[in-house]
C-alpha cells in the first residue's frame, strides 16, 4: 500500500484544436473546425491531399495541406488508401497533430471541451486518504485546471482554490496559484490532503467510483 491513492487522469480534448483564420465571407478572423473529409488530387506520378476545414461562423472552407506534389510511389499502398476512403484513424492523427497545424495556421483555439478516463495505479493505507492525481494529456487543451477539479471531484471552484490556499492542495513542481489557472500539461501532477469530513466521497470521484 502506498500512502497515498494514486489516480492517472488521461484528459483527452473531444474536439480538435482549431485555427484561426481570416474568413474572406465573414471578413473577420474566425475558428475553423475540421471535418471528416480530404480532400486529393492526383497528377501523373505526383500527388496533392488536404484535409479540409470549415468556418465555424459561415462553413466556408480551408484546406489543410497533407501532401505537397508528393511521389505516388513514396507513399505506402495503405496510406494512400486511407487518404481516399476519408479513413478516421488517419483523420483523427492529422487533426490532433498541434505542430504541423501550426505550420500553416500559427493561432489556434486549442480544444476546451473534454473527457477524463481514470486508472488507480496505487491504493492507501492512510485515513483519511491522500490523494495524487497524475495527469496524462495527449494533446493540448483549454480546459483550466481548477474548472477541471471542480468539475471532476464534484466540488466549487472556490473549494478548489480555498484547499490550494490552505496548503491542502499542491501541484509538483509549480506554483500551485498560477498552475491552476492554466490548463493541465502531460506529467502534471496534483496531492490533495483530503479534509476528514468528506474524505471518501472525493476520493471516490477522484477514481471514478462516485
Amino acid at each position: 500500500m502506498s500512502e497515498h491513492l494514486c489516480v492517472k487522469w488521461t484528459i483527452t480534448a473531444n474536439e480538435y484544436p482549431q485555427p484561426l483564420l481570416h474568413c474572406r465571407r465573414c471578413c473577420s478572423v474566425r475558428a475553423y473546425r475540421a471535418g471528416g473529409k480530404m480532400r486529393v488530387n492526383a497528377n501523373g506520378k505526383r500527388i496533392d491531399a488536404w484535409l479540409v476545414y470549415r468556418c465555424t461562423a459561415c462553413d466556408s472552407t480551408w484546406n489543410r495541406p497533407i501532401l505537397e506534389r508528393s511521389l505516388v510511389h513514396s507513399l505506402g499502398p495503405g496510406f494512400l488508401s486511407s487518404l481516399c476512403a476519408n479513413d478516421p484513424a488517419l483523420v483523427d492523427r492529422i487533426a490532433s497533430d498541434v505542430d504541423d497545424l501550426k505550420r500553416w495556421a500559427p493561432r489556434l483555439q486549442e480544444a476546451g471541451k473534454v473527457v477524463v478516463s481514470r486508472e488507480v495505479l496505487s491504493e492507501t493505507a492512510g485515513e483519511p486518504p491522500r490523494l495524487r492525481i497524475v495527469c496524462a494529456v495527449p494533446r493540448p487543451v483549454r480546459v483550466r485546471l481548477d474548472r477541471l477539479l471542480a468539475d471532476e471531484l464534484k466540488l466549487s471552484r472556490s473549494r478548489v482554490q480555498a484547499l490550494a490556499r490552505s496548503g491542502a492542495l499542491a501541484v509538483a513542481s509549480a506554483s500551485t496559484t498560477r498552475a491552476l489557472r492554466r490548463p493541465p500539461g502531460d506529467g502534471t501532477e496534483l496531492f490533495v490532503r483530503l479534509p476528514v469530513s468528506d474524505a471518501r466521497w472525493i476520493a471516490r470521484a477522484a477514481a471514478g467510483d462516485g
